[in-house]
């Protein structure tokens, strides 16, 4: 992967808004969902690429765990649905597979990754499947957010602008 200034830049400034936004969440049900994090999963995949993507996931995770304010659950879900979005972004150029591939990453994968953090780093009992469903939950309303807004970029060509400024076009 060669590095882009710009990219890394870029990627540094989604994983700061990510950061300051984490406060945001919808609740649904008992469960709390924090979109944020998952919409700039799709953005960082569309303009960046699954490399800074899971870069700017990883720097998010780590931040609001120094800060007190994540756990290390975040890692897994946030990480893996950054790769899967990415890659498929990368592959396909096409936001459906992207979408479904945050959901999938995140929601399925990443929550089934936190039952060993949650066992062997958190010691806390879990089943396989704990976490599938808020994650889940949480991933899909991050991508719906995702594709509303990347819907109006691609109506209004920004998405195309975006990606020459980037050096993509």
């Amino acid at each position: 992967m060669k590095i882009s200034l710009k990219k890394t830049v870029t990627a540094a400034m989604l994983a700061a808004l990510t950061v300051a936004l984490s406060g945001f969440y919808i609740p649904i049900g008992v469960s709390k969902c924090y979109p944020i994090q998952h919409m700039v999963n799709v953005l960082c995949a569309v303009f960046l690429g699954p490399g800074y993507g899971v870069m700017a996931a990883f720097c998010t995770s780590l931040i609001r765990n120094l800060m007190g304010t994540g756990s290390l659950l975040a890692f897994p879900g946030s990480m893996v649905g950054a790769l899967l979005c990415g890659i498929l972004y990368e592959k396909t150029g096409k936001l459906l597979p992207t979408y479904l591939g945050e959901v999938i990453g995140t929601g399925i994968l990443g929550g089934m990754l936190c039952y060993p953090v949650a066992v062997v780093l958190m010691g806390k009992e879990a089943a396989l499947f704990t976490y599938v469903m808020p994650f889940l939950m949480s991933t899909a309303c991050g991508t719906i957010m995702a594709a509303a807004f990347v819907g109006v970029l691609e109506k209004s060509h920004v998405i195309s602008y975006i990606r020459g400024v980037m050096g993509d076009a």
